[in-house]
């Protein structure tokens, strides 16, 4: 309890109501809340540091500078790359996903014929960058299958067997999830990596959920990218990082063209600014790149504290009990073997948005439809499911209130 006092006296938002009841945030894995330590630079920054970065010798624009390269350090020791220049600030996930699409499509390394492996259960953001880059230079999708509805062992594994079998049929490129939005199931990375680069295929990582509740070392781990939001993880929204190993980083060429990504630029030819910001064209969002510094130290802690991981273990038994309690539940990926604490699930007749307005109406903020994924939604949840994920700040109370909460939706929309 004393832990939860102390994460949860951080985030102004969580003392607010919804319908006149306290608000009960379960939408985490689309967008986390920011602590006092994220909102105060934020704060600061826009009233005495707003200023261009990287382009004036003014104070101001120094500053701003300094704090957004401050960002960049943090997002380099998060995840351990090995340098600086491998991390290039994005949009966000999906912006740093299609700047690895189209960059490796447009430096010759993915072609006519050749394939990209991706999983079922990935997140739109990892399949139409991809279908875009198909249809643009006659490229084609491996989807691998995985273990997840009714019908299965609802493991929510990808299947490693198809897998080998399809980084042998011309694959150029595989695009996985750390862990699946919808099942919440983590991916066997280290082994998923090594298999694709013993027949030399580079790997991108799409960790916008893995990153939160999972350390990264990206040295460690081998792959070629990895990429999280900010927003997923205490930051801003409109801020991203893309790790890239220098060896790819260096031999891609631009996403986009404009300022601060150049060299020299004349009529006749333009050169290209070094990594990173030879991908960072135009005005970056430098409010939310500096934010990145204490959001990921915030970030750290918890990573660091038995006793945010304790905390963790009991969130997440008390939804099992929470949704085992209510009949006609299920839940995706129930049976895997290592999880985070994200919940996607469906209730006999009982349709999601229906449940997800009255639920908005006892003060629980959920999310329900299709949540991006609409391949593996469609598959095991006919189109649109519920999904509560859960945070250091969300507590064991609530999750007892929401199993009440879901008794008496269930006996109203039955």
């Amino acid at each position: 309890m004393l832990f939860e006092q102390q994460i949860r006296s951080q985030f102004p938002i969580l003392g607010r109501e919804v319908a006149s009841r306290p608000m009960v945030y379960f939408d985490n894995a689309a967008t986390s809340q920011r602590p006092e330590c994220v909102l105060a630079l934020q704060d600061e920054i826009c009233r005495r540091h707003n200023a261009n970065i990287h382009r004036a010798v003014h104070t101001l624009s120094y500053e701003a500078t300094d704090l957004y390269e401050k960002g960049r350090a943090a997002a380099q020791k998060f995840v351990n790359a090995a340098s600086a220049d491998e991390i290039v600030l994005t949009a966000g996930t999906t912006a740093a996903i299609n700047l690895v699409a189209q960059c490796m499509a447009r430096g010759g390394f993915i072609g006519k014929g050749d394939g990209i492996l991706l999983t079922e259960a990935e997140h739109h953001s990892n399949i139409v960058p991809w279908q875009m880059v198909c249809e643009q230079y006659g490229a084609h999708l491996e989807v691998i299958p995985v273990d997840a509805g009714r019908d299965s062992a609802n493991t929510g594994a990808v299947d490693m067997e198809a897998y080998r079998a399809a980084l042998r049929r011309g694959v150029k490129m595989v695009s996985i999830a750390h862990v699946s939005n919808i099942l919440g199931a983590v991916n066997p990375l280290r082994e998923m990596v090594a298999e694709a680069h013993a027949l030399g295929i580079p790997v991108l990582i799409d960790g916008a959920q893995g990153i939160v509740h999972r350390k990264v070392d990206v040295q460690e781990l081998g792959c070629d990218f990895y990429t999280f939001s900010g927003h997923k993880i205490y930051a801003p929204t409109g801020i991203g990082v893309l790790y890239g190993k220098r060896e790819w980083l260096e031999k891609l060429p631009p996403y986009m063209g404009g300022g601060d990504m150049v060299g020299k630029v004349t009529f006749e030819k333009t050169t290209y600014a070094d990594i990173p910001l030879k991908f960072e064209a135009g005005t970056a969002n430098f409010v939310a790149g500096a934010c990145l510094a204490p959001a990921l130290e915030f970030a750290s802690q918890m990573a660091a504290d038995p006793a945010a991981q304790a905390h963790e273990k009991a969130l997440m038994a008390a939804m099992d009990a929470a949704l085992a309690s209510v009949e006609g539940v299920f839940v995706a990926a129930k049976e895997a073997a290592e999880r985070i604490p994200l919940y996607s699930f469906t209730i006999e007749g009982v349709h999601p948005l229906d449940a997800a307005t009255l639920l908005d109406k006892m003060g629980f903020e959920l999310r329900s439809g299709h949540m991006c994924a609409e391949p593996i939604v469609d598959r095991i949840g006919g189109g649109s499911m519920l999904r509560a994920s859960l945070m250091p700040y969300s507590t064991v109370a609530e999750v007892e209130a929401f199993a009440d909460a879901l008794q008496r939706v269930v006996k109203m929309l039955r």
